[in-house]
This record gives structure tokens, sequence and C-alpha cells, in this order.
């Protein structure tokens, strides 16, 4: 199974924040998983690459939890 996830900001300098916040995901993949995250303009884009589909949904909850996670932070940062 593959998805590509992309999510759009206004503002390139948050695309790639919220990227670095999310990217250390992208190390320590066990086998079976591959997960690569970067910030493409005001874009983050995430490839993910899984054998087992319970994996691979848990992934994408991840993912999307730790991105939420991110934004929140970023936006008390900005405050």
């Amino acid at each position: 199974m593959e998805a590509e996830i992309v999510i759009e900001y206004d503002d390139a300098n948050i695309a790639e924040a919220v990227a670095d916040a999310v990217s250390p995901d992208n190390y320590g993949a066990p086998t079976g998983l591959y997960v690569k995250t970067g910030s493409e303009g005001g874009k983050v884009v995430t490839q993910i690459k899984c054998t087992s589909f319970q994996t691979f949904v848990a992934t994408i909850d991840d993912l999307l939890f730790s991105v939420a996670t991110a934004e929140k932070t970023l936006l008390e940062t900005l405050r």
C-alpha cells in the first residue's frame, strides 16, 4: 500500500516548520514501513509505503495527529 499526503499552508515557513516537527518519524521505521516527510513550498508532503494494512492506517493516524499537534504548537508560539 502507498499513500502521498499533501497538506497545504498559506505560509511556506509554517509548512517547513510542520514538516521539520514531524520528520523525526522518518527515522527508525520498522521493516516493511517507509515514511518520508518534507516541505515543498507551502506544502507538507508525506509519502508512506507499507506492507501491513493495520500499520498503514496507524501510521497515517499518527502522522495526522503529529501534524495537528505541530500546528497547535506553532499557533501558540506565534501569538
